[in-house]
């Protein structure tokens, strides 16, 4: 088995070239002039839309403001249930979910490093 040196180097390598071919793309994307064309007209077209939304979202501020505290609360619940589970396990018990539709949700642990 690979070390975790070995792996993360390999997950390096592939990150470069992964940025060189992106980077040979995005130059051949920036010399087309028919691609600066259309872009000049996505631009304007999204200047309207963002003037329509305005105007639409205006005249539905209290059901946005409605929509902002639900997601606020969502976020609360996700959490909750989250260290829920993260104790129940603790615990060593077993998690039990059913969704709507009858189906059997299980947690599922993600690990990922960050700079120390």
């Amino acid at each position: 088995m690979q070390s975790l040196q070995e792996i993360f180097n390999q997950i390096q390598e592939v990150k470069k070239k992964q940025k060189d071919l992106r980077l040979s793309i995005s130059d051949a994307l920036a010399a087309s002039s028919q691609l600066k064309e259309v872009q000049g007209k996505i631009k304007e077209l999204n200047a309207k839309k963002k003037d329509l939304e305005r105007a639409i979202k205006a005249d539905f501020a209290s059901e946005i403001t409605k929509l902002d505290d639900l997601q606020v609360d969502l976020e609360s619940f996700n959490t909750l249930l989250s260290d829920a589970i993260l104790t129940l396990m603790l615990k060593g018990e077993k998690v039990e979910i059913v969704d709507s539709f009858g189906n059997a949700l299980e947690p599922e642990l993600v690990a990922k490093l960050v700079k120390a």
